[in-house]
């Protein structure tokens, strides 16, 4: 279940923001989600995508059955906005 990551403009814009201890600890969640299909990943309310919870960031995603797309990223209080 390898899985390319793909990043829209404004989720690298944002990530790359992160502190490093962050990015590393969301890169991980979704390295391991792109492998196995773990974590804690939940359909967003409207079928707007899926959005997986890392502690209190969150990543807003579409995925397909080759590439997972990151179209937000950011801190809980912030990402839904």
């Amino acid at each position: 279940m390898n899985k390319t990551l793909v990043y829209t403009k404004a989720a690298a814009r944002s990530f790359w923001n992160f502190p490093e201890s962050v990015q590393e600890q969301l890169l991980e969640a979704l390295r391991i989600y792109a492998l196995t299909g773990e974590g804690d990943v939940k359909q967003m309310k409207g079928g707007l995508g899926l959005r997986m919870r890392i502690g209190d960031y969150r990543v807003v995603f579409d995925e397909t059955t080759e590439t997972i797309s990151i179209l937000a990223a950011g801190h809980r209080r912030d990402v839904y906005r």
